[in-house]
C-alpha cells in the first residue's frame, strides 16, 4: 500500500484540479468542493503514510511512468517528507474549504481553485522528490503558478507584482540548474542520496577559468542551491517580490506564507548531509538570514497596511528560518516552519474577512480613543525584566538536567536556548506593552509565557529534532558543522542582551514621564531610518534606475546601424584567436558551415531566417519558419561530424555571441514577429552551442530544435490569428485579451509556458538532456548561455503579459479563436509533451532514418 498511496496522494489534487477547471461553468459550490474532497482524500492518505513510514522507515518508490525518460521518476519518503505532506494537505484542506464561500462571488472561480489545487500537486512533488532533476521540475512549476495566481485581480499593480514575482523565481531557478548541472558533471548522478555519498568521498573545486578563484564543489552547489531558496523564501535581497504580490486574494496568500513560502527552509533541510560538507556555506545562510530577519521586522514596523505587516512580518520569520539552517538546526527551522504556516495561514484568512467586512459597513468606523494610560507597577515591570534576563537559563538547566544532556557539551541545546530566548522575551514585551496594569494577572501571564515558549522548544523542537533525524549522531553532525565561532556567537548573544536591557530601560523612563536626552544626530538618524524603511529600503528605486539604463542600453543596441557588424567582427576576431591554425577557419568545410547557418540562424549570419519572420507574407511566415531551420538542422547533421576541433570552438564561441545577442535584440522588440525571431536566433543559437561542444549532432539536440520550430510556428500562428481581428498593432498596442477571448489567453499562456522551458514540454526535457551532455568542466560560456536562458523567460513572459493583460480597447472587435484554430494548436501542444514524454521512442525513429550513430544516443532503453 506504500506506493499505491503516495500516487494517490500526489494525483489527487492533480486530478481535483483539472476536474474543477473543466467544470468552470458549473456550481460555484459544487466546484469548489471537487478540490476539497481531493485534498481531504490527500490529507487521510497522508497521516497513513506518515504512521507508516514511523514504523516502517524510509523508501524509494519509481514511478512506472518514468522508466522511458532521460532521468528515473523517483520519489524518497522518509520522516520529513511524510510530515511535509501531512502539513500541506491540511493547510490546503482549510484554505480550499474557507474559498469555497470567500470567493463564491469572483470572476474566475474555478481558476482559481483549480490553480489552488495544482499548487498543492507540486508542493507535494517537491516535498517526495528522490532525484536533484525531479526537485528542480516541482521547483520551476512553483515558480509559474506563483504569478497565475495573482492575476485574479487584474489592475496594473498587480501585474506588475506578478511580472517581478516570476522574474525574481526565475533567476533562483537559474541558480537550481546551475547546481543541477554541475552536480551531474562531478558526480555522475541526479539521485539525492547518491550525491550525498559521492560528495563525502569525492575532493574536488570548481573555477570558471583556469588559474581563477578555486571554490570547493560542494560548497559551489551548496552556494547555487541557496541562491534558489533564497528567491522562494524571499531572503534578502530577493525579497521584493513578496510585498509586490500582497494584491492578490488573500487565501493565495494564506497557502503562500503557509506552505509555498517555506520552501527554502525544507530544501535546505532536505540537502543537510550536502550543506553539512561546506561550513563556509552555513555561516553565510546564517548571515543572509540574520540580515533579512532584521530587516524584515523593521519594515513591518512601518507599514500601515494589514496585509503589508504580515507580509514583511512573514520575510523575518522566513529570516529566522533560515538563521536556524545556518546553524545546523534543520528540525527546528521544519518546526519553525511548521508553527509560521499555521499561524500565519490563520491570519491570513481572517484577515480577509475582516478586509471583506470592511468594505461592507456603510458607516464610518467609529473612532478610537486612546487607552488611558495605567499607573505604573514595579512588580510587572520587574517580572518581565528579569524572566527575560534569568529564568530562561534557569529554566533550560533544570530540563536538561532532567533529559540528562549537558549544556556546555550540547551545541543544539546553546540554539534552542537563544531561540527560546528571543521568542519568550518579544512574548512578554508584547504582552506587558499590550497589558500594561499593575496586576500579578499580567506577571502570572509573563511567566506562564516563558515557561510554555521555552518548554516548547526543549521538548518540542529537540525531540521532534530527533525524530526527523534519527540516524546516529546525525544531529550532532549537523550542529557541529553549523557551529559559529565562539566570538562570533558572543557578541551576538551580549548584543541581544543589551536590546532587552535598552527595551525595559525605555519602558521604566517612559512610564515615569522621562526622556533619556539624544543627541541630535541621533534624532535625524532615527527620521532618516524611518524613511529608509518606509521606501522598502529604496530597492524599487535602484530596481528602476537600473531597468532604465538597460532600457537605454537596448535601444542604443537597436538604433546604432554599425552594432551588428561591429558585434560580428568581435565574434569573428574571438573566433580567430581561439584557433590555433589559422587557415583552419578559410577551410572548405567552414564555406558549408556559413553556409547552413543562413538557414538555421548562426550570428551574425541570421539575415534570411529574420527576413522571413519579419517581412513575409502573413501565413508564409509560419511556413518558412518550419522549412528554413528544417532545412540548416539537415545540412548540420551531415556536417558537423567532419569538423575539426578548432572549427567547433570557433562556432561554439560564435553561438554565445549569439545567444546573447538574440536576447539583448528580443528586449527591445515592440513587435511579436520581431520578438520572435530574435527569440530563435537566441535559441538556435544554444544549440549550436552545444552541437560544437559534444562534437555531435546527438538526439537531444534534434528534439530541442523541433521544439523550438513547433514553439515558433504555434506563437506566430496565433499572432496571425489575433492579428487579423485587431490589426498590425505593436505589443504596448495590442492589450486586454484575457477575459474578452479566453481560448486565445489559455494557448498563449501555455506556448509560453512551454517556450520559457517549462516541463511536461518537450523544450524542458531536451534542454536539461543537452546541459548534461558529458562535455568538460563547465566554464563562462554556460553561464552565458544560462543568462540567454534567463532573459528569454523575461521577453516571453512580458509579451504574454502585454498580450492579454491591460484595458480593453474599444477602436476594435475581440473575437476569440474559432475551434478548427484550438484543435490545431492543441494538437502542436500535445506534440510537444509527447516529445518530452517519449524521447526513447523519437531515438528509434531518428536512428531508424540514418540521421544518428549509435555513440551519439544520449537516452538509455
Amino acid at each position: 500500500m506504500f506506493p499505491h498511496s503516495l500516487f494517490i496522494i500526489l494525483l489527487a489534487p492533480l486530478a481535483g484540479g483539472l476536474v474543477t477547471g473543466l467544470a468552470a461553468r458549473g456550481n460555484a459550490r459544487k466546484v469548489g468542493r471537487i478540490g476539497v474532497a481531493a485534498e481531504v482524500l490527500a490529507l487521510v492518505l497522508s497521516v497513513k503514510l506518515f504512521a507508516e513510514v514511523t514504523v516502517g522507515g524510509s523508501q524509494t518508490v519509481q514511478a512506472p511512468w518514468g522508466n522511458g525518460s532521460f532521468f528515473p521518476i523517483a520519489f524518497y519518503i522518509d520522516r520529513l517528507s511524510a510530515v511535509m505532506l501531512v502539513h500541506i494537505a491540511a493547510v490546503s484542506t482549510l484554505i480550499h474549504s474557507f474559498s469555497i464561500r470567500y470567493m463564491q462571488q469572483e470572476r474566475g472561480f474555478a481558476r482559481f481553485h483549480s490553480l489552488l489545487a495544482f499548487s498543492t500537486f507540486v508542493l507535494f512533488g517537491m516535498v517526495s522528490s528522490a532525484n536533484l532533476l525531479v526537485l528542480l521540475i516541482f521547483w520551476q512549476l512553483l515558480s509559474w503558478l506563483l504569478p497565475l495566481l495573482s492575476y485574479n485581480y487584474q489592475h496594473p499593480a498587480t501585474v506588475r507584482g506578478a511580472f517581478r514575482t516570476f522574474i525574481m523565481q526565475r533567476a533562483g531557478d537559474l541558480a537550481f540548474l546551475a547546481a543541477v548541472i554541475l552536480a551531474h558533471g562531478w558526480y555522475g548522478t541526479l539521485d539525492l542520496q547518491q550525491i550525498f555519498v559521492r560528495a563525502a568521498t569525492a575532493d574536488m573545486s570548481f573555477s570558471l577559468w583556469p588559474g581563477g578563484f578555486a571554490i570547493s564543489a560542494a560548497g559551489a552547489l551548496t552556494l547555487l542551491i541557496f541562491l534558489g531558496a533564497m528567491a522562494k523564501s524571499a531572503q534578502f535581497p530577493l525579497h521584493m517580490w513578496l510585498p509586490d504580490s500582497l494584491y492578490a486574494p488573500t487565501p493565495v496568500h494564506a497557502l503562500l506564507h503557509a506552505g509555498i513560502i517555506n520552501a527554502g527552509g525544507f530544501l535546505l533541510a532536505r540537502l543537510a548531509p550536502l550543506y553539512g560538507l561546506s561550513p563556509t556555506t552555513l555561516h553565510l545562510v546564517f548571515a543572509i538570514g540574520m540580515l533579512t530577519t532584521l530587516l524584515g521586522s523593521s519594515m513591518m514596523l512601518v507599514q500601515s497596511d494589514i496585509k503589508k505587516t504580515l507580509g514583511y512580518s512573514t520575510i523575518g520569520q522566513m529570516g529566522f528560518m533560515m538563521m536556524e539552517c545556518g546553524l545546523g538546526a534543520y528540525g527546528l527551522a521544519i518546526f519553525h516552519l511548521i508553527a509560521h504556516g499555521w499561524f500565519k495561514g490563520s491570519i491570513f484568512l481572517n484577515c480577509g474577512y475582516v478586509i471583506h467586512s470592511a468594505r461592507q459597513e456603510p458607516r464610518f468606523p467609529p473612532k478610537n480613543e486612546p487607552p488611558a494610560d495605567s499607573p505604573f507597577s514595579i512588580l510587572t515591570w520587574l517580572t518581565g525584566f528579569l524572566t527575560t534576563l534569568i529564568l530562561p537559563l534557569i529554566i533550560v538547566l533544570a530540563a536538561h538536567g532532567i533529559l540528562n544532556i549537558p549544556l556546555r557539551d550540547s551545541q543544539g541545546t546553546t540554539i534552542f536556548l537563544f531561540f527560546g530566548w528571543a521568542t519568550s522575551s518579544q512574548a512578554i514585551l508584547t504582552i506587558y506593552r499590550v497589558r500594561a496594569a499593575a496586576s500579578w494577572k499580567v506577571a502570572a501571564s509573563m511567566l506562564c509565557a516563558l515557561f510554555v515558549i521555552v518548554l516548547t522548544y526543549l521538548l518540542a523542537a529537540e525531540s521532534f529534532t530527533h525524530f526527523l533525524f534519527p540516524g546516529p549522531g546525525e544531529v550532532a553532525s549537523h550542529f557541529k558543522m553549523g557551529a559559529l565561532p565562539v566570538a562570533v556567537f558572543d557578541v551576538l548573544v551580549s548584543a541581544f542582551a543589551l536590546c532587552i536591557i535598552l527595551g525595559w530601560l525605555l519602558i521604566y523612563a517612559r512610564s515615569h514621564g522621562r526622556k533619556i536626552r539624544m543627541p541630535g544626530w541621533a534624532d535625524v538618524l532615527q527620521l532618516r531610518l524611518y524613511l529608509f524603511l518606509l521606501n522598502r529600503l529604496y530597492f524599487d528605486a535602484v530596481s528602476m534606475r537600473l531597468g532604465r539604463c538597460l532600457t537605454d542600453t537596448i535601444r542604443w543596441l537597436d538604433t546604432s546601424t554599425g552594432f551588428s557588424f561591429f558585434a560580428g567582427v568581435i565574434a569573428l576576431g574571438a573566433a580567430v584567436n581561439v584557433t590555433p591554425q589559422m587557415g583552419e577557419v578559410f577551410a572548405p568545410k567552414i564555406a558549408l558551415l556559413l553556409l547552413v547557418a543562413l538557414f538555421l540562424p548562426l550570428f551574425p549570419l541570421h539575415g534570411m531566417y529574420l527576413a522571413a519572420l519579419t517581412r513575409a507574407p502573413a501565413y508564409l511566415t509560419v511556413f518558412m519558419a518550419v522549412v528554413l531551420p528544417a532545412a540548416g538542422l539537415y545540412g548540420l547533421a551531415s556536417l558537423v561530424p567532419e569538423l575539426s576541433p578548432d572549427s567547433l570552438r570557433a562556432v561554439r564561441v560564435l553561438s554565445v555571441f549569439g545567444a546573447l545577442y538574440g536576447s539583448f535584440k528580443a528586449l527591445a522588440a515592440v513587435r511579436t514577429p520581431q520578438l520572435l525571431a530574435y527569440a530563435g536566433l537566441a535559441f538556435f543559437s544554444a544549440l549550436w552551442w552545444r552541437v560544437a561542444g559534444v562534437g555531435a549532432l546527438t538526439v537531444s539536440a534534434i528534439v530541442y530544435a523541433v521544439a523550438v520550430i513547433l514553439l515558433i510556428s504555434g506563437l506566430l500562428f496565433v499572432w496571425l490569428q489575433a492579428e487579423c481581428r485587431c490589426g498590425n498593432l505593436t505589443l504596448d498596442r495590442m492589450h486586454g485579451l484575457a477575459r474578452t477571448m479566453p481560448r486565445f489567453a489559455t494557448i498563449v499562456s501555455l506556448l509560453t509556458m512551454a517556450a520559457v522551458g517549462l516541463p511536461p514540454f518537450g523544450l524542458f526535457s531536451a534542454y536539461i538532456a543537452m546541459l548534461l551532455e558529458p562535455t568538460g568542466a563547465a566554464s563562462w560560456d554556460l553561464v552565458a548561455i544560462l543568462a540567454a536562458w534567463f532573459l528569454a523567460s523575461w521577453y516571453l513572459f512580458r509579451m504574454m503579459q502585454r498580450l492579454l493583460f491591460g484595458r480593453q480597447r474599444t477602436d476594435f472587435r475581440y473575437e476569440d479563436l474559432r475551434i478548427g484554430e484550438v484543435a490545431a494548436v492543441t494538437c502542436l501542444l500535445a506534440v510537444l509533451v509527447l516529445l518530452g514524454a517519449l524521447p526513447a521512442s523519437f531515438e528509434s525513429v531518428f536512428s531508424s532514418a540514418g540521421l544518428l550513430s549509435m555513440e551519439s544516443r544520449l537516452w538509455p532503453r
